[in-house]
């Protein structure tokens, strides 16, 4: 088996002014076909390239460690930004509905409170990362950070939602402006994803 880049669930086109066609073209045709490319290298490498991506990021403690960073890094990068890409939506926007509405609302406040500390957790993260909300074990929903391509499925915990921090993710439009960035990703958050992602995890964990 080996794994392919997955097509986008819309156009190139779909979500500006949010994400412009240029940026989306670029970061998802040369950055994540890179990040496809390499994982496919370093899954054979490590002897795991039957595996499906999240049972390799669930369980890297079989992989050898002198070859388990590679697998971090390209598998990490491929799972991401698969995610991250079914994360938004043309249609996304506004506030969630459903079961993660009320959740975010109890766990954080408000959903504003949820936003504002989303935001100041994808604002000042140093370097490049992600900033995710997950669903931890004993089904509490947490705002956390992850460096580099680290997934959070490594962690034990479940993605609900993300955003890309790295700057080849923005500064083709954003430039240097990180926060104007994450401004413009509530635009497109698909919400409908984040409930579905949302209930799913919540029956398994």
């Amino acid at each position: 088996m080996s794994f392919t880049l997955p097509a986008l669930p819309y156009s190139y086109k779909d979500l500006e002014p949010y994400y412009n066609e240029e940026l989306l073209k670029i970061h998802h045709t040369k950055h994540h076909q890179a990040y496809t490319d390499k994982l496919n290298a370093a899954a054979k490498d490590a002897g795991v390239e039957n595996k499906t991506i999240e049972d390799i990021l669930t369980n890297l403690e079989e992989i050898s460690v002198d070859k388990r960073t590679a697998v971090i890094n390209n598998g990490g990068g491929y799972y991401n930004h698969t995610f991250f890409w079914e994360s938004l939506s043309p249609s996304g926007g506004g506030e969630p509905k459903g079961e993660i509405a009320e959740n975010l609302k109890q766990s954080f406040g408000s959903f504003e409170s949820f936003q504002e500390k989303f935001s100041a957790k994808a604002a000042t993260h140093f370097g490049s990362g992600w900033a995710w909300l997950v669903l931890t074990a004993d089904k509490k929903l947490e705002i956390i950070d992850t460096h580099d391509q680290v997934c959070p499925l490594s962690l034990g915990v479940e993605p609900l939602l993300t955003i890309d921090v790295w700057e080849h993710a923005y500064y083709l439009q954003y430039k240097n402006v990180r926060p104007d960035w994450i401004k413009a990703f509530w635009s497109i958050v698909d919400w409908d994803k984040v409930e579905q992602r949302y209930l799913e995890a919540k029956a398994s964990v």
